[in-house]
């Protein structure tokens, strides 16, 4: 746990690495056309990776709240990607008019992960960690 508890900023650097490369795997070596709603998510999950290494160079303890408007803002585009493209959400209601569309399965590894689903897990495991790294301060703050 102190594992865990000391290196929350180092798993979100590796996660976002992860993300980024994965996202130009699928894009330039896959050949995946991404579509608008994953150029939005692309957009904030970039910056996460290099967020943190910026503030460990500098070393910067405001890392988390820099981080943070980020993922939220991307785990927010991602659940709406995610209701577009499992059919919770009408298409009609998509911001996909041009390219390639927000539904167009590209990839099922597993039978259920889908690169939309891969781009939440990706947010919401980063705006977690994000969170408990905040709360894990405040606590140590106030003894």
């Amino acid at each position: 746990m102190k594992l865990i508890k000391h290196n929350l900023l180092q798993f979100i650097l590796v996660i976002a690495t992860i993300s980024t490369l994965g996202s130009l795997y699928f894009s330039e070596i896959v050949k995946f056309p991404p579509c608008s709603l994953c150029w939005y998510q692309r957009l904030f999950m970039y910056p996460i990776m290099i967020i943190p290494i910026i503030g460990f160079w500098k070393k910067d303890k405001n890392i988390p709240y820099y981080i943070l408007p980020f993922t939220i803002i991307g785990l927010i585009i991602s659940i709406y990607h995610n209701l577009l493209y499992y059919g919770f959400i009408s298409e009609s209601l998509q911001p996909c008019t041009v390219g390639v569309s927000c539904t167009e399965k590209q990839l099922d590894l597993f039978g259920f992960l889908s690169i939309p689903l891969m781009s939440l897990f990706a947010f919401a495991l980063i705006t977690f960690l994000t969170l408990i790294h905040l709360k894990l301060k405040s606590l140590n703050n106030k003894n």
